[in-house]
């Protein structure tokens, strides 16, 4: 295993949150890794456990919202706060585990200090090894099976429901029976007081030896090898075991020949960019909860970047990442193991494009297009609009908009479906294709605006009415009040993008209205103010910077072509408090800081994240500092942060080391994607700096360098272009000129 490409360490896991992860976007496994009493979690994105939610509907206000809009227009700043029909607070339906696999040795253990378990990020593989036992596994991307390979002679398996917060009455099943291949464990289970349930088969591939039943499992004695083919099912009413038997058994049962069939999918995807940051050998070497101990080495970050994108790919298939990414040992999953959309997932899935992970992005647009119906109710519902809005949270499975309270009026946000859109369109621009479901989205969202967007101000300027900035409401408001800055440029941002992919008449309008929004504000403090409506002040202590928006992850506000708007920004920012302290407030504010080129920002952003004790020793990560709630943010938005601040791009615009923070002084990020059709290789150090583009098309960019001027760029597709700053220059530049590229076979490493 390459020590940048994988973690290890020298002792089973005692708590699941350490537990080694694997899985292929649908199925996930938590691997505690001990050859005695290997316990294997099982996961499925499909799992969410009945609560109510699955029968929740949006509330019907719309006939309602002229009276609100008068109301806060005239000036009642908590008028939203009764805008609600009575309802109580609904969660969406939790995700849960399914059961964990069971795997204990029958032999005593040797001396404990030969045990190793390793994870290798590009293969998905999880191994547990001592000198007298194997354990091998990985989660199929072609075949959608866990595969698991036990060299131990004597072993009792079992399917075991019984993980922490499970229901006292959840109605379980087992069943074990032999077969010629050696034996098919079964485990059903149905929801309290539901028809719907689950049902998790292992088929059981025994080599020599013997094998016989141990009610609920099966008792392994003298056997060559064992192989484990494991799938959990969601259903309603009974599921056919006959037809998942067959399935399981029409599979090769071979372990090299499925991981073969796997790499092919996972490899490719995995290793399309890598990060060295020429960290210390003797340092890449340590176990990831030794290297979590030295928050200052490049090699730490050297593999949070990896383990981070790793995990990113793995918990994306038939839906992005939760909370959670894909993985839970616990029932009790904090805030529903949802899909929180007002930050968390789109922070988790910001660098899909970038780092070349189409597979994240494919799987956000299919939980996207699943849900369009679902947020074309919640236009109708709560605004009485045609097109689109997307809600807050989501549990998989419904896209309706029930999950509010007074204190988070989360259906009066309207910025939520450009904000989910957005990362399809810049994948979109980077291929140079226009998906047309994605062009289709834009366009429903736009009707929506045309619909919801008709009251002016004295000005006869439009006024985005109610407005809603997540999570925050205004120092002298309430959390329901007028011309958030999140909704302005979420709503230029949709307009335009729409008209630009739907020219005619309807382009027309949209652009009419875009441009009748009004502008941003700069408050008092001379900072970008959260809410542009006069008289609203500013809250700056909060996890959240949801005024920003039009920095991150637009491009509306740039230190380039609105400095004014920019250093404004960059002054809300810096006025901007971490509140609790949430991981993924600090990496939102390095995301921010990196575009508005502020490299210690981004820097003491990163440290409050690495010092702060966020990560476990499986490399996924908690909400809160000190290991407290198991959560994804800071593991799958870190390298989206390191990307930023190295190299950043538009469809017209490359910026090449925008924000470097003191702990990147040196490295190589190979394979970034751009959004102007090209993949980049980028090396620095202190000679400077080297690039090596390689368009997928022909086309002009401004180029950014360190010194901060512009030059032109003519790409051609096809033809490698190497540019150079500092020192790094064949030939010497000409007076006056810090940079400049060439055509040629490419760049060695500095």
């Amino acid at each position: 295993m390459n020590p940048v490409h994988g973690t290890w360490e020298p002792r089973p896991a005692a708590r699941w949150e350490d537990a080694f992860l694997s899985g292929n976007g649908r199925h996930g496994i938590l691997v505690f890794g001990d050859p005695d009493d290997d316990r294997v979690v099982v996961t499925h994105h499909t799992l969410v456990r009945p609560n109510g939610g699955e029968h929740a509907r949006p509330p019907e206000l719309a006939a309602e919202l002229p009276a609100l809009q008068d109301r806060l227009l005239a000036g009642d700043l908590t008028a939203a706060e009764s805008f609600t029909d009575g309802r109580p607070l609904q969660w969406v339906q939790p995700f849960h585990p399914a059961f964990q696999l069971r795997l204990r040795a029958a032999s005593p253990p040797p001396e404990p200090h030969d045990h190793r378990r390793t994870v290798d990020f590009t293969t998905g593989e999880i191994t547990a090894r001592r000198a007298d036992r194997t354990g091998q596994v990985f989660v199929s991307r072609a075949d959608d099976v866990i595969v698991h390979r036990v060299t131990a002679p004597d072993l009792h398996l079992s399917l075991d429901h019984r993980l922490p917060g499970a229901p006292a009455d959840l109605a379980v099943g087992h069943g074990a029976v032999r077969i010629p291949e050696g034996a098919l464990l079964t485990l059903r289970a149905r929801y309290p007081a539901s028809e719907r349930g689950y049902t998790g088969v292992t088929l059981a591939v025994v080599t020599g030896g013997s094998t016989e039943l141990a009610l609920p499992g099966v008792r392994i004695t003298g056997a060559a090898s064992v192989l484990l083919l494991t799938r959990v099912r969601r259903h309603t009413g009974d599921l056919d075991l006959t037809a998942e038997r067959r399935a399981l058994a029409a599979l090769p049962h071979s372990y090299d020949t499925l991981l073969a069939r796997h790499l092919a999918l996972h490899r490719t995807a995995y290793t399309r960019v890598t990060l060295d940051l020429h960290a210390d050998p003797a340092e890449r070497a340590l176990p990831g909860s030794e290297l979590l101990k030295r928050p200052d080495s490049p090699a730490l970050l050297e593999r949070l970047f990896a383990a981070g994108r790793y995990h990113l790919l793995s918990s994306s298939g038939l839906n992005p990442p939760r909370l959670t990414g894909l993985w839970t040992g616990d029932w009790d999953t904090a805030w529903s193991g949802a899909f929180t959309h007002d930050a968390n997932l789109n922070l988790q899935t910001a660098s899909a494009t970038a780092a070349a992970l189409p597979e994240v992005t494919a799987a956000l647009a299919g939980l996207i297009h699943r849900q369009r119906d679902d947020w074309r109710e919640n236009a109708r519902a709560v605004f009485g609009a045609r097109g689109m809005v997307a809600p807050a949270h989501s549990d998989g499975e419904s896209g309706l908009s029930y999950h509010f309270s007074r204190e988070y009026p989360l259906h009066l946000w309207t910025a939520g479906a450009d904000w989910l859109l957005k990362p399809l369109v810049d994948h979109d621009e980077a291929h140079g294709v226009r998906d047309p479901r994605t062009a289709a989205a834009l366009a429903e969202v736009a009707r929506f605006y045309e619909d919801f967007l008709t009251r002016t101000d004295a000005g006869g300027r439009l006024v985005v009415v109610p407005s809603y900035s997540p999570e925050n409401r205004p120092a002298n408001g309430s959390w329901g009040a007028l011309d958030a800055a999140m909704d302005l440029s979420a709503a230029r941002h949709a307009l335009r993008t729409a008209a630009d992919r739907h020219p005619g008449p309807d382009a027309d309008r949209w652009r009419a209205l875009a441009d009748r929004l009004p502008p941003h504000r700069i408050n008092a403090d001379g900072a970008l103010a959260e809410w542009a409506r006069p008289g609203l002040d500013d809250t700056y202590d909060h996890r959240h910077l949801s005024h920003l928006y039009g920095v991150w992850p637009l491009d509306e506000i740039t230190p380039y072509d609105t400095p004014r708007l920019a250093a404004a920004a960059h002054r809300a920012l810096a006025l901007r408090g971490a509140e609790n302290d949430s991981a993924h407030g600090h990496l939102h504010h390095a995301l921010i800081a990196a575009r508005l080129l502020d490299g210690p920002r981004v820097g003491h952003a990163l440290a409050a994240v690495l010092d702060g004790d966020f990560f476990h020793a499986s490399l996924m990560s908690a909400h809160y500092p000190h290991r407290h709630v198991y959560n994804a943010d800071a593991a799958h938005t870190l390298p989206a942060v390191l990307i930023e601040a190295l190299i950043h791009s538009t469809p017209e615009r490359l910026v090449l080391l925008p924000a470097v923070p003191a702990a990147l002084p040196a490295g190589e990020l190979r394979g970034v994607r751009t959004r102007f059709g090209a993949q980049a290789d980028l090396f620095w150090g202190p000679r400077g700096l080297r690039a090596v583009l390689r368009p997928t098309r022909t086309v002009r960019v401004d180029v950014r360098t360190p010194d901060g001027e512009a030059r032109a760029l003519d790409l051609v597709a096809g033809a490698e272009h190497v540019l150079t700053a500092g020192t790094w220059h064949l030939p010497p530049p000409m007076e006056g000129t810090p940079w400049h590229h060439t055509h040629g076979p490419g760049s060695p490493r500095p």
